[in-house]
């Protein structure tokens, strides 16, 4: 009888110690549950070329996030190469580089901007991801909207922008920004997903200054591409 009770006693103290050993296991981490935006590391393949891009949202907010109008901008001048190839190109909001970095590839000459606080991170972008024998193809500069454009002379043949058009307060700047950089000759491409009815009256507004197109509707991830000439 001892034999047993001591037996049951050793079989519980056994099943416990197995029971909080199980209950500190670490279990692995699996991000296919997170959202894209909330992932640390992301990855693409563009022009045959591999990008890590890392992702900090909550440091940087959405400049350090590659969103949906980014990949569709970066998949749809992969397949109309002629529209970059031999260009003098200027991304506007560049956040992590993606599109403007595919654009380098592509063979243009581009020019990368964004605020000066996140600077740092899409320089360490761009100088992880481009392929050494293309990174003179591609330059960073500090380009805030609010402030004088003065230092931004040069003739761009194609300004891009990939979910720039978001922000309401942020659209008059936006709008002076085009028409500085732009001339009659240069082709704007923006790619944006239309949230809200502020977005529309966005398109509304520069349709003053510009003729507008829409020259792809991605339907899947609710993505559109306007392309935007100078009337004057």
């Amino acid at each position: 009888m001892e034999s047993s009770c001591s037996s049951k006693i050793d079989s519980v103290k056994s099943c416990q110690k197995e029971t909080k050993s199980n209950a500190l296991a670490v279990v692995p981490f699996d991000d296919s549950t997170l959202f894209p935006h909330q992932k640390l590391e992301r990855n693409f393949t563009f022009v045959g070329h591999s990008f890590t891009i890392k992702q900090n949202f909550g440091s940087l907010g959405v400049a350090a996030v590659v969103w949906d109008s980014a990949i569709v901008l970066g998949e749809y001048l992969e397949k109309n190469k002629e529209v970059i190839e031999g260009k003098y190109v200027l991304e506007l909001g560049s956040g992590t580089g993606l599109t403007g970095m595919v654009a380098a590839l592509l063979g243009g000459e581009v020019t990368v901007t964004e605020r000066q606080e996140t600077l740092q991170s899409l320089n360490l972008m761009v100088k992880n991801n481009m392929p050494k024998d293309k990174k003179d193809r591609i330059h960073v500069r500090e380009l805030d909207w609010t402030k004088s454009l003065e230092e931004f002379q040069e003739h761009y043949d194609v300004i891009l922008g990939a979910d720039i058009i978001y922000i309401k307060e942020t659209f008059d700047d936006l709008q002076r920004t085009l028409v500085h950089l732009a001339n009659k000759d240069t082709i704007v491409l923006l790619s944006c997903k239309i949230r809200y009815d502020r977005d529309t009256d966005f398109l509304k507004v520069l349709e003053k200054d510009f003729s507008l197109k829409l020259v792809l509707h991605e339907k899947s991830r609710d993505i559109r591409i306007y392309s935007a000439v100078k009337q004057f």
